[in-house]
């Protein structure tokens, strides 16, 4: 026990030492805007048909779930608001966030894992490049950008579903339906979910580099650090997430 205590304290405090330098990193030039862009392409574009078909489905089974309950208290008028709410406040960010985490900080661990292990990063330090600042820090500003982007996705597909929803038991048009969906949601409802999504992408983002960019020697470790990136950085949406939401209860 003293010994996995232990580990977990060396490991925050390493964490930290290299968030730490991504600060440092991520202001000093040269920058690598043509890495960063295709970081982008890669982690938003490629992930948007995943992100759709969750958010769709997300929308489509809140609703018909919720429907029942609903309509034993006469209350099936609120349905496109609480399903509005309830997917841009809370279940979209975090699904839409752990799908990321599997994806994308998996992906991102294994790839800097088996250069790691292969002495790539190595190599590049030889050739004079900076492998954090080309491999590191174009990769969590990827991240940072394109997870936020990814869930307001998510939220619009999840609430085209949730209008799908409502009309397989029922008959509403789109502009009421929508006009509904408009009159529940606040500015409190949705700035607060966005900015968390941000520290979302970014811990995703570091946790990511991190595993891959400290694996160890040898090919198992690469299967090591996609595992252990996927496991840290779903654990820590989980904690922002709770933080966020004592956050945002004050306001309320």
């Amino acid at each position: 026990m003293v010994v996995y205590l232990k580990n977990i304290f060396t490991d925050a405090g390493n964490v930290t030492v290299f968030t730490t330098r991504f600060f440092k990193e991520v202001f000093r030039p040269p920058y690598e805007v043509k890495e960063f862009i295709r970081q982008s392409y890669r982690i938003g574009y490629k992930s948007l048909p995943l992100v759709a078909i969750t958010g769709f489905i997300m929308g489509l089974v809140l609703t018909i779930q919720s429907r029942p309950t609903l309509a034993e208290f006469g209350a099936e008028s609120w349905l496109p608001g609480m399903v509005a709410l309830s997917l841009i406040r809370e279940i979209a960010p975090v699904i839409t966030a752990l799908i990321c985490a599997g994806k994308i900080a998996s992906g991102i661990g294994a790839e800097l894992g088996s250069m790691k292990v292969t002495e790539q990063i190595d190599a590049m330090e030889v050739s004079a490049i900076n492998p954090y600042k080309y491999l590191v820090v174009t990769r969590v500003l990827a991240t940072t950008l394109m997870v936020p982007l990814l869930v307001i996705f998510a939220d619009g597909i999840g609430i085209i579903g949730g209008f799908i929803g409502v009309n397989i038991h029922g008959d509403v048009n789109m502009t009421r339906y929508f006009s509904q969906v408009l009159a529940s949601l606040d500015f409190i409802d949705i700035v607060p979910a966005v900015i968390k999504t941000f520290f979302f992408g970014f811990f995703i983002g570091i946790i990511g580099c991190y595993k891959g960019f400290t694996a160890e020697n040898g090919t198992e470790s690469v299967g090591k650090a996609a595992n252990s990136a996927v496991v840290a950085a779903s654990l820590t949406i989980f904690i922002i997430d709770m933080l966020a939401v004592q956050i945002t209860d004050f306001f309320y």
